[in-house]
């Protein structure tokens, strides 16, 4: 989980998980293909985050209860649950948590309408999303009352 699963993360922040101590925004970065979810990841250290890397849902939820995050960003394609439904659960157990979904795929509108339908409204980023969109967004869902002038909430 924390980056270390046959992937390139940088060594510097390699070693380094979610601390209870640490006032730094949590986030679970949750995609399949460990490249993608880590290179989000060193994207968030190196801007001052507590992120981590869970490769698939179930290691995604084992992450959030041992230290629950801030902000879940979650490939809407996993194997087994999906990031919609991952996102439901996350919400559910953690309300506070913001969740961004992203996907390179246009049928992710499809599993979206099926959480608008279930009351919950996510925001879905298109892949390959640019590092500063990426940021910008995190931050507006840690602070609310910032606008995303970028994002095409869904």
């Amino acid at each position: 989980m924390n980056g270390t699963q046959n992937s390139p993360v940088d060594s510097a922040v390699e070693g380094r998980s979610f601390n209870a101590s640490d006032n730094r925004p949590r986030v679970l970065v949750v995609d399949d293909e460990p490249l993608i979810a880590d290179t989000i990841v060193t994207i968030l250290k190196h801007n001052g985050y507590a992120a981590t890397a869970a490769y698939d849902a179930d290691m995604a939820l084992e992450s959030a209860l041992v230290t629950p995050p801030q902000v879940l960003i979650t490939d809407v394609y996993l194997p087994g649950m999906n990031g919609v439904d991952l996102a439901l659960t996350v919400k559910r157990v953690f309300p506070d948590c913001g969740v961004l979904l992203f996907s390179g795929q246009a049928s992710a509108k499809d599993l979206l309408a099926n959480a608008r339908r279930a009351g919950s409204h996510f925001t879905l980023l298109t892949k390959p999303v640019p590092p500063m969109d990426l940021l910008e967004t995190v931050a507006a869902h840690l602070n609310p009352g910032i606008s995303m002038q970028f994002v095409a909430a869904n």
